[in-house]
């Protein structure tokens, strides 16, 4: 099962080799959940930006329960349409996206192996462009770069890691950044404007910035705990 939203791109193409497929397919314009509960909270529900690889693989018993809420919708559609029609199809379009969150939640957990190689080469990943020139060249590893680097989209990468580690793709950066900072406070005599420069801050007083908000207390008073 997979999610699009306005504007991303798709295409089926059939595969005679193969044995015919069935399925089903909902398409919701934009202007129908206008103005409704469902317009409030659309954007929380992150798997509406997955890349179409990163589909929702679903058990027997899920894929029963989405398709009863689909086989409701198909039904209060055809039914003569009253004031209560909208907001029940918007209820059962609500419930929906609820389960398919839950189950992407149990999915991160499940295909253990294939979610804790991703955290791996994360983790590598991060390792080697915090040990390269890449950080005076190009600054701090975006999010975007990051999730292009592990050929995923990055509202995946997020959500996976939130399930895997409690923190984003955003926090593992600083946390690697942090972690590269207390090793130069502590082993070498470079100056706090040095340690910023060489870790892609462009002024001093936004490391130390970040550094206390991380730690709790400023690089330099850092570095004399040490002495």
């Amino acid at each position: 099962m997979f999610f699009v939203s306005p504007n991303q791109v798709f295409r089926i193409a059939p595969e005679p080799t193969k044995a015919e497929r069935s399925g089903w397919m909902l398409l919701v314009h934009p202007d129908f959940i206008w103005n409704t509960s469902l317009a409030k909270t659309i954007k929380q529900y992150g798997f509406l930006e997955y890349a179409v690889n990163e589909a929702l693989f679903l058990s027997e018993k899920e894929e029963k329960t989405l398709n009863g809420i689909i086989e409701n919708i198909q039904q209060e559609y055809q039914s003569n349409i009253d004031k209560f029609s909208k907001q029940i199809i918007i209820s059962h379009i609500e419930a929906l996206l609820n389960y398919s969150e839950r189950f992407y939640n149990r999915q991160f957990i499940t295909r253990e192996k294939a979610s804790h190689q991703i955290l791996e080469r994360l983790e590598k990943l991060l390792s080697d462009y915090f040990n390269s020139d890449e950080l005076i060249s190009k600054g701090l590893p975006t999010v975007q770069y990051v999730a292009n680097k592990l050929n995923v989209s990055p509202g995946y990468l997020g959500n996976l890691l939130r399930v895997l580690t409690g923190q984003n793709t955003q926090q593992h950066i600083h946390d690697k950044l942090i972690e590269k900072a207390k090793e130069k406070l502590s082993t070498s005599d470079l100056s706090i404007s040095e340690i910023a420069y060489e870790l892609g801050f462009e002024h001093s007083q936004a490391f130390s910035r970040l550094f206390k908000s991380k730690t709790n207390q400023p690089p330099l008073k850092f570095r004399q705990s040490f002495n």
